[in-house]
């Protein structure tokens, strides 16, 4: 039986996750324009877009006032994010979520607080109808939230038995 990664060590995911979302948009953010877009795929296209609300653009017109209340529930949330994984570190499935759901926040909550805005440029689409474009720590969160719920309707899990 393996033993349990101290909470502190999951941290090296959520570092991973921050690193990746940071290049990404300072990659996309030097070789675009503003509302620049490549089409990649016929459902897949490279757009550069300054999203100033949350997911989906909520609150993206509220006047400015959001920008400051989105970094303090942020935080708020990472605090929480990191107390949990103090206390379940041992729970892989877990761990591993919570961990990239900080990473997401961070790499967004970075974008807030220094520029204003979040740096996004992944956008699906299908039938004419455009998904809102997203970044890598929009997708750790999505992931993070899904294997959140996924080890949620898993229950408990039931400690392995030592053979004989």
């Amino acid at each position: 039986m393996r033993e349990a990664r101290p909470w502190y060590h999951w941290l090296a995911l959520s570092v991973a996750i921050v690193v990746a979302d940071l290049a990404s948009k300072a990659w996309i953010t030097h070789i675009f324009q503003l509302n620049e877009t490549l089409y990649v795929l016929p459902f897949f296209n490279l757009v550069l877009v300054h999203n100033t609300g949350a997911a989906f653009s909520f609150l993206a017109g509220a006047g400015g006032w959001q920008r400051w209340f989105f970094v303090v529930v942020t935080l708020v949330v990472s605090a929480v994010l990191l107390a949990m994984l103090r206390k379940q570190s041992s729970n892989r499935l877990l761990a591993t979520a919570l961990s990239l759901v900080l990473g997401g926040a961070a790499g967004n909550l970075w974008d807030r607080a220094t520029l204003g805005y979040v740096v996004d440029f992944v956008q699906v689409h299908a039938a004419g109808y455009y998904f809102p474009a997203f970044n890598v720590a929009d997708s750790a969160i999505t992931i993070g939230v899904i294997l959140l719920a996924w080890d949620s309707l898993r229950g408990e899990p039931k400690p392995r038995r030592e053979m004989p």
